[in-house]
């Protein structure tokens, strides 16, 4: 068949499959998969060139992480930096130690073993992350530790394809091997730096007088050749090209156009991460498959056993979530991921396994992404019939009127809320801390469990008939969802938010609020009026100091939000330094004054 009729059945089998899958509850996976398995080499064989189909299609999981990037400041992924590498390495290790170890116990050698621990302790980022984006779980504490224990993944993935030939061998030419590594790590940080560089230094630049042609289609295309372009580059130097599209997404997180290219690559992501779903379905070979079910479909059990194991335990004691949510996390990483169908091809042109086994292990990736959805579909239904902890979405709100939303009710939504509730104003609050929900009721708050980030939740609260919406939530990126969607939806309502701090005021200033508070702030400033009175002020004397910081810090607060000076590093930071010197300026002037008087 031609490639225009190949693409017509590729397309014509998705459409129907996916629907059929969703609507049994089995996700648009799973219906993905079962149409490459239709017209792949192993089914009715509509598509020959798996491989090369399956190169193309990777590209989705490229755009899925650099739309992931885009969600990501620089500063959030620096805090993150210890789930990463500390649970990250754990779960590989673990991983490797444990599944190797199986396998040299039943008698195989340790090369063989190695090989396999690595291509198998790696799970599918596209999958997971498809899964929990089905879901709307991505911002849970499972979802955000699942995150960051597959990006960990992405980066060791280097470092294995790295060490797997030098084990096929077997050590020789040792001085050479390290010659050569070493010349790769020159590479890779040379091309790292200037995709660093590029991103903090001249991409805005370009991206600016782009998107001022006001053309659609080149601002579109200049996004894609940004992502295809790193991707290119890293796959160059031998590193991952998700891995580059993720590190050019974080790059430009805090920059202005971040909605506008998440906006651009949406179609392109959702389209290919499709294709990358089907390819793997072709990989399927049925006859093996059938051929030996039992020993395939074992194998892929065992495997999703020893992972759900491993990783429920690193989340209960290593990422601190409940019972539940670990499982959940053991299950969704669980399955194979598509570096072990890299690992194993190289493995195999290697000859450290063979062609059959080979097609065994592919067969038990691919089995074990299939079990992966079906798996946590039972789970979640015995959740929901037995365990005494799980929540809906969000708990049924009473009908009632409603002067005021607040959204998040931990310390300092309560102020507000029992102030409102000693004046008899009615108020619908928020939280999604079930733990805080329980505890706050029990003093006789009325505090509804739902994230205020959703819009089904804001709609349940009745956002639209509230005078005003108190945003008090705690998680900064959370509140900036949960503000622009009020902005969005509830144009109408007052929003009153809380700052944690100076960068997340000017976000929420660049969301449209309006009127908001830095949480600390006002206590900082009471203290330093009282640390001046110790220090032999006179109270009235403090005041007035306390009171031009504050008219000066606003002001400043102000000017570097409307001049854009808080996407700057240093415009701000050189902001900040005339602020400073304009307050010594009038406290000076100040103690001018007051001895003119006294003289």
């Amino acid at each position: 068949m031609n490639p225009l009729g190949q693409l017509v059945v590729l397309f014509l089998v998705a459409v129907v499959a996916v629907p059929l899958f969703k609507r049994a509850g089995l996700g648009a996976l799973l219906g993905y998969i079962a149409a490459g398995v239709l017209i792949g080499p192993h089914g009715l064989g509509v598509v020959g060139d798996v491989d090369n189909m399956l190169h193309i299609s990777e590209f989705g999981v490229v755009l899925l992480m650099f739309v992931i990037g885009l969600e990501l400041q620089f500063s959030r992924l620096k805090a993150l930096r210890k789930p990463i590498f500390g649970l990250g390495t754990i779960q590989v290790v673990s991983g490797i130690v444990g599944i190797g170890g199986l396998i040299m116990l039943a008698g195989y050698p340790l090369t063989l073993a190695v090989v396999l621990g690595c291509g198998l302790a790696l799970s599918s980022t596209a999958f997971v992350l498809q899964l929990l984006a089905e879901k709307k779980e991505l911002a849970t504490g499972h979802g955000r530790l699942s995150f960051t224990i597959l990006l960990f993944q992405d980066m060791a993935a280097v470092p294995m394809l790295a060490f797997i030939p030098f084990l096929a061998s077997g050590g020789a030419d040792e001085a050479a091997s390290w010659q050569e590594i070493a010349y790769g790590v020159g590479r890779v940080a040379l091309i790292f730096g200037a995709i660093v560089i590029a991103g903090r230094y001249l991409l805005r630049h370009a991206l600016r007088f782009i998107h001022a042609t006001r053309v659609r289609e080149i601002s579109i295309a200049a996004t894609l050749l940004l992502v295809t372009g790193t991707a290119f580059l890293m796959e160059s130097v031998g590193l991952s090209m998700a891995l580059g599209a993720f590190v050019a997404g974080v790059l430009l997180a805090d920059s202005e156009f971040r909605h506008q290219l998440e906006a651009d690559i949406e179609p392109f992501k959702g389209l290919l991460l499709g294709l990358f779903f089907i390819s793997v379905g072709m990989t399927l070979n049925l006859g093996a498959v059938l051929a030996e079910p039992l020993k395939l479909i074992a194998g892929a059990a065992l495997l999703m056993l020893i992972k759900a194991i491993l990783v429920a335990a690193i989340g209960r004691w290593g990422g601190k979530l409940n019972g539940i949510s670990a499982m959940r996390l053991g299950l969704l990483l669980s399955q194979g991921g598509e570096f072990g169908f890299v690992i194993f091809s190289l493995a195999t042109q290697l000859q450290l396994i063979d062609r059959q086994l080979h097609e065994q292990l592919i067969a038990v990736v691919t089995i074990s992404m299939v079990l992966t959805p079906l798996v946590l579909f039972v789970f979640e239904t015995l959740v929901k019939h037995f365990a005494s902890d799980t929540r809906p979405p969000f708990d049924t709100i009473d009908d009632g009127k409603t002067g005021a939303v607040i959204a998040g009710f931990g310390r300092f939504g309560q102020i507000s809320g029992r102030l409102l509730r000693s004046l008899k104003i009615p108020f619908t609050a928020l939280d999604i801390n079930p733990d805080q929900v329980d505890v706050v009721r029990r003093f006789g708050n009325k505090v509804h469990y739902g994230d205020a980030s959703q819009l089904d939740v804001l709609r349940a609260a009745r956002v639209g008939e509230a005078s005003v919406f108190i945003l008090a939530i705690d998680d900064i990126d959370a509140s900036l969802r949960a503000v622009r969607l009020v902005r969005q939806y509830f144009p109408d309502v007052r929003i009153l938010a809380r700052a944690r701090n100076r960068r997340h005021a000017h976000l929420l200033m660049d969301a449209g609020v309006r009127w908001l508070v830095r949480e600390t702030y006002h206590s900082a400033l009471l203290m330093a009026e009282e640390m001046l009175v110790s220090l032999g002020r006179e109270r009235e004397e403090a005041q007035e100091y306390v009171r031009l910081f504050r008219d000066t810090d606003q002001r400043n607060l102000v000017r570097q939000h409307e001049k854009g000076l808080h996407h700057d590093a240093a415009k701000i930071l050189q902001s900040s330094r005339d602020a400073a010197e304009e307050l010594q300026r009038l406290f000076e002037e100040d103690q001018d004054e007051d001895e003119k008087k006294d003289g």
